[in-house]
């Protein structure tokens, strides 16, 4: 067979590190999920959303062995951060604070161009809660 004949194939390495990439993405987290909702009369409701830099860098940065090692947030995203907009914490009820890293997925090219070193990773950030009279 001529090498003219023979099929061209993708690199099998680089199609399941592009894969890794995007499934470690991840969609969404529930940060804070109240599963017991509380009815409250004379309760006022509380949300809010934005954008937050969700992103992470490998705890060895060295090129390509960063791909197989863990990696920590830069910016560390707490709930409570977020609840305390809508009031004391000991008067807020039926508390829902989820993470979405849908915009993640694309992102997720930076990884790749770092490679396995750096991921930018643009999340949004959605907060509710019933706050008690």
């Amino acid at each position: 067979m001529s090498p003219l004949n023979q099929p061209r194939h993708p690199s099998i390495a680089l199609s399941i590190v592009l894969a890794w990439a995007l499934v470690a993405s991840g969609c969404s987290k529930a940060l804070i999920h109240d599963d017991v909702k509380q009815p409250v009369s004379n309760a006022a409701h509380c949300s809010g959303s934005e954008w937050i830099d969700d992103s992470s860098l490998a705890v060895l940065p060295i090129p390509v062995v960063a791909f197989f090692v863990p990696h920590w947030n830069l910016n560390d995203v707490k709930a409570d951060d977020y609840l305390k907009r809508c009031g004391e914490p000991s008067k807020l009820v039926n508390r829902h604070v989820e993470v979405g890293r849908t915009a993640c997925i694309p992102a997720a090219l930076t990884r790749i161009i770092s490679l396995g070193i750096w991921q930018w990773c643009p999340a949004t950030i959605a907060w509710r809660a019933d706050v008690k009279a």
